[in-house]
């Protein structure tokens, strides 16, 4: 009997052994895995830093604990990067990529095809307010210097913010501003101001000059000139105007609330379109929950990085309220970045 006893349990762990345990399809796509972080501008930037720190965190969010390497792809404006992964990159989750937070808004004032709904948006880290600024030995020091005197813009290219606010204060502000573009980013673009060749730029991010450049701001080697933005970062000087309330009439407010929708993207991040839904969820609650990790948090505060974040289906809800703007103001904004 004792026999026949282990016989039986012996055919019962067989039957229930024969059955593999569940699987999650997601840790198993994951596990093991080396993610890319497609970055649209060069080392050193705002936006790379912001990628970079993102890269060292969301993977222990995402099941399977993939490592995420981050792969610089500047070129026009992050429009390469952009193009690449809507178009290039793997549709399997394994590829995110940040881009320029005025690009998804592009396709809407130029002859952009790429359709920014289309991305799986996962979020923004921070939404931004963007200045003009010029090095301390030019001429341009204020607002009225704006206006009243001729200076040199650095650009990254057609679309970037940099191009298109600088295009904006000559055609809607009368600022006579010879525009110098084709930078493959905004370190590049650093790098002529401080030698000179260029007097400044503009679009540049209020929280990437605190953290990539703090010492030109403690030693006062920036002139702070206008604020693009909805609304100005409570520690930006009083005295630095904000461009929407420079506006002459109602109509230009309107423009420049179509061009400064950007703006609230700040520093997003995205997968390309159509890769499954499973892991368009995966991902969007990884970096929801990084955005509250205590780590990613300490190391943003240290380096001086803000954390202001924006969920997917916010950028969602947002992109198609810009897409649904009438006609008549997306032309007349087209026309405020053709001069």
């Amino acid at each position: 009997m004792q026999f026949v006893r282990l016989g039986s349990l012996v055919v019962a762990l067989a039957f229930f052994t024969s059955f593999p345990t569940h699987a999650d399809p997601l840790e198993d796509f994951y596990r093991g895995r080396t993610m890319t972080m497609v970055i649209g501008f060069s080392t050193g930037s705002g936006y790379d830093l912001y990628a970079r720190l993102l890269a060292r965190h969301i993977g222990k969010h995402i099941p399977g604990n993939p490592s995420v390497v981050p792969q610089n792809m500047p070129g026009a404006g992050s429009l390469k990067a952009a193009n690449y992964v809507f178009s290039v990159a793997p549709k399997d989750g394994s590829v995110i990529g940040t881009m320029s937070r005025s690009l998804p808004i592009e396709p809407l004032l130029g002859d952009l095809k790429l359709d920014a709904r289309r991305f799986a948006w996962l979020g923004n880290i921070t939404n931004n307010a963007s200045l003009c600024a010029t090095w301390h030995a030019t001429a341009i020091k204020t607002w009225d210097d704006v206006l009243t005197k001729p200076f040199t813009l650095g650009g990254e290219g057609a679309g970037s913010d940099l191009d298109n606010f600088a295009v904006i204060l000559r055609s809607m502000f009368g600022a006579k501003i010879k525009l110098v573009t084709g930078y493959p980013g905004g370190s590049e673009v650093n790098l002529a101001i401080e030698r000179g060749e260029i007097d400044g730029r503009c679009g540049w991010s209020w929280d990437s000059i605190k953290s990539t450049r703090p010492d030109w701001l403690r030693d006062r080697k920036l002139n702070l000139l206008v604020v693009f933005a909805l609304q100005k970062a409570a520690d930006i000087p009083a005295e630095v105007p904000l461009v929407i309330d420079l506006a002459k009439s109602d109509e230009q407010r309107q423009i420049l609330r179509v061009h400064l929708a950007g703006q609230y993207l700040g520093r997003p991040f995205f997968a390309p379109p159509g890769i499954p839904d499973d892991r368009k969820a995966a991902l969007r609650a990884a970096f929801d929950a990084t955005m509250k990790d205590p780590d990613f948090v300490a190391e943003a505060l240290k380096s001086r990085l803000e954390v202001n974040p924006v969920s997917g289906a916010e950028i969602d809800r947002l992109l198609a309220d810009i897409y649904a703007t009438p006609a008549g103001v997306i032309d007349k904004a087209r026309a405020a970045i053709r001069n």
